[in-house]
């Protein structure tokens, strides 16, 4: 168990690093505040809490450090009242954040065992409007859109433009795109009428997208 004033130091000094660069609105800040970290964490991970390492979780699966993931929430730019649709629960850290800034977020996961995990979570913080779907999501979520904000915890080879029908008019998709053994760019994507206009971010090295449920776990 983390130390709690070791830990709140620890937050202060993340937010420290991504306030000094003007990265976080205030919206998101308090979200990120009010989300204790720790606790989607593996219990001999949880002094990790505020760190910018990758650390691995149940089903051989990762959960980014927090620093990136902060910062593409960021490029999000979640706004009260919008619909997300996220691809890989994982522990469900990022859909807890988000779930605390905009209207609803429909979050999908191949892995059983994270799905329960996750859904415990969310009714320890009395989170209602967070759905979690058990299925792969490399076609997102056909028929249950649009929705305004699209993030995708994992690499598709090529731009996934079947997901421009799932996004509302100027809603946004952050997504990986490279090879599944190496380098991706994380790129985002904005609507405009029928095509995507994108801005990439950085560099990551996300796992490549499952295209099936995971039966076993």
């Amino acid at each position: 168990m983390p130390n709690k004033g070791s830990e709140l130091e620890e937050l202060a000094a993340f937010l420290l690093r991504l306030r000094s660069a003007g990265q976080l609105s205030h919206v998101l800040v308090s979200a990120l505040e009010a989300t204790p970290r720790s606790m989607f964490l593996p219990g001999d991970m949880k002094n990790l809490s505020w760190s910018r390492r990758t650390i691995p979780i149940a089903c051989g699966e990762t959960i980014e450090g927090a620093d990136m993931q902060a910062l593409t929430l960021a490029a999000l730019d979640l706004q009260p009242g919008q619909r997300v649709l996220e691809i890989g629960t994982g522990t469900g850290y990022t859909a807890a954040v988000m779930a605390r800034i905009v209207e609803r977020v429909t979050t999908l996961e191949c892995y059983q065992t994270l799905i329960h995990d996750a859904r415990q979570r969310f009714e320890a913080l009395d989170l209602r409007n967070v759905i979690v779907k058990h299925v792969d999501g490399s076609n997102g979520l056909a028929g249950e859109g649009p929705f305004d904000r699209i993030i995708v915890w994992a690499a598709f080879e090529t731009l996934p433009r079947a997901f421009l029908e799932q996004l509302s008019s100027h809603g946004i998709l952050i997504a990986a795109v490279g090879p599944g053994d190496g380098e991706q760019i994380l790129s985002r994507m904005t609507k405009i009428g029928s095509r995507f206009e994108r801005l990439d971010l950085w560099s990551v090295r996300f796992q490549p997208l499952h295209t099936s449920r995971a039966k076993a776990l």
